[in-house]
């Protein structure tokens, strides 16, 4: 940062404006970043805004813009969440303002690499040295933020960082499409670059769309829960529960990220269904009569048909729909056995089974843990798949859970 504050020469006027341009736009996209409800990464027009500085204005003004943002940005966004924890406010102040500087700078080496401390991009190898800086931006960038994640969470670093690149990859190449028309029109003049407000403002917009139909289709969700909560406080608790249980699980088989996270969320609605039970089969203290049970088999086809039309759920229907089928072919609602169920459906389906051995029931009272694991242990191969029993039976026992108390994640 001191290396590129001392290497500053100052352009002409338009140079200049163009840079306070930038930090008004810039500002104005990181403070009103869209942050989607399933990553814990966000996305901003600022990806776009910071390289466009870097090829018209150098490597030295880049830098600065980017530290001047993220401090300012900073400052706004979390000064009144982190006011009362002064030193939680300057860690994330610090690793933010640091991680980006490092990923523009890394930028800037590239392109200073290939002789290009400014570049405006009209030819095919330009434009490739571009696409290079860019990547490089972006692949230090996220990995930087991976990283913390990794440290911070349970989630394994490559799988957060893979995720995170594809999941965002045509977003990036939006972003990278915008920079370059940002270089471009300023390469008309100055005044063209106003120009480039408008798609900036409608890629922003499309990415706040898509966050909010996320955001929308939890609150329904959400909704649906409370409902149930009313009606069945041990379905509203249990499905908690279930979502951390069926996680870790899920890592101690050491899946991909991704599908930890369809898990946990597929962990956290699988009981929907519920919603379509009448109180009088839902809530009976006793026995349920075939019949009955018939009425309740229906709750994880319910379930399935309510998410199945919200796209954010779209990859987790079946492990909604087939979590209470059994390894061995005698579950519901499809009879499924062995590796035709879906793995998240069968690791969720661990995680439902211990939870409810070891909850109060309306007919019967909680097993103790042990007795509850002795059980999992005979469901081994039967109503369990093997290999994620086994890991089941692993997380217990580094949880503490045998002799009823819990740490970690169970607190």
């Amino acid at each position: 940062m001191v290396y590129h504050i001392s290497t500053i020469s100052w352009p002409d006027i338009y140079g200049v404006s163009l840079f306070g341009l930038f930090f008004v736009l810039a500002f104005l996209a990181e403070i009103y970043a869209t942050r989607f409800p399933t990553q814990e990464q966000g996305l901003s027009s600022s990806i776009a805004i910071y390289p466009a500085a870097l090829f018209i204005l150098g490597p030295s003004f880049a830098v600065l813009l980017v530290f001047l943002i993220s401090i300012t940005s900073g400052v706004v966004f979390f000064y009144f969440e982190l006011k009362e924890n002064r030193r939680s406010f300057t860690y994330i102040i610090g690793f933010n303002t640091s991680q980006l500087v490092l990923a523009i700078s890394f930028a800037g080496f590239i392109l200073t690499a290939f002789a290009h401390p400014t570049l405006l991009p009209d030819q095919l190898r330009e434009i490739g040295i571009a696409l290079l800086a860019f990547g490089g931006y972006i692949f230090l960038n996220t990995g930087l933020v991976s990283g913390i994640i990794g440290l911070t969470t349970q989630k394994r670093f490559f799988s957060t960082w893979k995720t995170n690149i594809r999941e965002f990859s045509l977003q990036y190449v939006v972003l990278f499409i915008l920079a370059l028309l940002l270089v471009i029109l300023y390469g008309i003049s100055f005044w063209h670059t106003f120009l480039g407000i408008l798609p900036l403002a409608m890629v922003h917009s499309a990415f706040y769309s898509s966050m909010r139909l996320q955001t929308e289709s939890r609150t329904v969700l959400e909704k649906i829960s409370q409902l149930l909560d009313h009606r069945d406080n041990y379905t509203a608790a249990h499905s908690a529960t279930v979502e951390e249980l069926a996680g870790a699980i899920a890592r101690e088989l050491k899946l991909p990220e991704k599908e930890i996270e369809e898990i946990e969320i597929a962990a956290r609605v699988h009981d929907i269904g519920k919603i379509g039970i009448p109180d009088a089969i839902l809530l009976k203290p006793g026995k349920l009569t075939p019949k009955e049970w018939e009425v309740i088999k229906r709750h994880p086809v319910i379930g399935a048909d309510i998410i199945q039309e919200l796209a954010i759920y779209a990859p987790i229907v079946d492990l909604v729909r087939y979590e209470h089928e059994r390894w061995d072919g005698s579950g519901y609602p499809r009879g499924l056995k062995g590796e035709e169920i879906p793995r998240g459906a069968r690791v969720i389906a661990a995680a439902d089974i211990y939870n409810a051995l070891t909850t109060d029931r309306p007919y019967r009272p909680a097993y103790t843990p042990q007795a509850a694991t002795d059980l999992i242990k005979e469901m081994r191969g039967k109503d369990l798949d093997p290999e994620v029993a086994d890991a089941l039976l692993r997380v217990i026992k580094a949880q503490d859970l045998y002799d009823g108390h819990s740490i970690g994640i169970f607190k």
